[in-house]
């Protein structure tokens, strides 16, 4: 028994398009319908509409694209993103329509909410959709979220919504994250080749050691990678599996694929700053900046930058590179770009004294950075 599922009393539950969906790209009824019953079932009322009993979810939809896809004549998912948003556009309004209709019967409302990574990337956005779906669940209601893939501008980015599934989680507090797939589990290799093996609990990366992780699937956008990536991101217990094991996975059940959370839980912040931003510019650091940043968590000072590219403004995330170009940090900055080549290499005393005591401050505060290399990326601190 998965004690820390059991115990949940706030998950985010993210379902696949080929879950959701026939063969042909149209919604299938039936299969909607089951994984509400199972929604409705393990959040619980009391008789009255919309009452729970104490647990709230969230409901991660991906779908709308090939929900689109039959209703527009078109066979399979397009590349075209301007033919993938107009299928978007059709397709939203049918899903969260039989959403609706089906946890109607539970008397229970749905929210639809719809976001992009550049919501996710903005702070003032990210606060702002955190705040709307605590509301929804105050309410009794249940969000439905899905990426607006009418309006992405950048590609469909999300990876078949399993990194903003795992970043919602972060954003609600949620104790467990499901993650529903058209496989039932995580294999060594291809689940349909000879020899390939089920992983039940993966507590470590060194637990992934020789696993094969396939593409997407035939609606999709998706993979194991992009579930990997997630459970590895969420900060909570994670479970793999398909939507047929919906209800054994929420009873904590020994189905799928379990991803322990790994250390402590990484700050909100630090998270947001390196999955869903992407950086607006580099800043380019000297060694001993490098150091400074990466093994001592220092802030970024102008005596240690040696470059600048890209055209930022104060407050944008940008990345920070080493002097072979690599990236290793990103963070939060305090100056646009056109302000940054007069600091290089200047101490902040002399900079205070030149040009006045608004520049006596740093490049980057420790507060607004995150290391993407090495352990500390994997789990920074609060």
């Amino acid at each position: 028994m998965r004690e820390a599922v059991v115990r949940a009393r706030r998950i985010v539950v993210k379902a696949g398009s080929s879950s959701l969906t026939t063969p042909d790209g149209s919604i299938d009824a039936a299969r909607i319908d089951a994984l509400v019953d199972v929604l409705a079932g393990w959040r619980g009322t009391d008789g009255r509409p919309g009452a729970a009993k104490g647990r709230e979810v969230v409901f991660v939809s991906s779908g709308a694209i090939a929900a689109g896809l039959g209703p527009l004549g078109l066979p399979s998912r397009p590349r075209d993103l301007a033919l993938q948003q107009a299928a978007a556009s059709v397709g939203q309004g049918l899903l969260v329509a039989r959403y609706t209709a089906s946890f109607a019967r539970y008397g229970l409302g749905v929210g639809q909410v719809l976001l992009t990574a550049d919501d996710m990337m903005r702070r003032s956005h990210h606060r702002n959709a955190q705040r709307t779906l605590e509301q929804l669940l105050t309410f009794g209601v249940v969000p439905i979220v899905n990426e607006n893939d009418t309006v992405a501008t950048d590609e469909i980015r999300f990876g078949d919504n399993d990194r903003l599934a795992a970043l919602v989680a972060h954003l609600i507090r949620a104790d467990a994250l499901i993650l529903l797939s058209d496989v039932d589990a995580l294999y060594t290799g291809d689940p349909r080749e000879p020899g390939a093996r089920r992983i039940q609990d993966v507590r470590e990366p060194a637990d992934l050691d020789g696993v094969r992780l396939g593409g997407s699937g035939r609606v999709g956008t998706g993979g194991m990678v992009t579930k990997v990536e997630a459970a590895r991101i969420a900060g909570v217990p994670v479970v793999l599996t398909n939507a047929d094991s919906a209800g054994p996975a929420l009873a904590g059940e020994n189905v799928g694929t379990y991803f322990h959370p790994a250390g402590a839980q990484p700050s909100t912040r630090r998270l947001w700053l390196a999955h869903a931003t992407t950086g607006q510019g580099r800043v380019r650091l000297d060694p001993g900046a490098v150091e400074a940043v990466v093994r001592h968590r220092k802030s970024l000072l102008p005596a240690g930058v040696t470059g600048v590219e890209g055209d930022f403004s104060a407050g944008d995330p940008v990345d920070l590179c080493d002097d072979e170009g690599r990236v290793v940090a990103r963070g939060l900055v305090n100056y646009d770009a056109a302000e940054i080549p007069e600091l290089m290499g200047r101490s902040t005393r002399w900079l205070a004294r030149e040009l006045g005591p608004e520049y006596e401050r740093e490049i980057i505060h420790r507060d607004g950075l995150v290391v993407l290399v090495g352990e500390q990326a994997a789990s920074p601190r609060h």
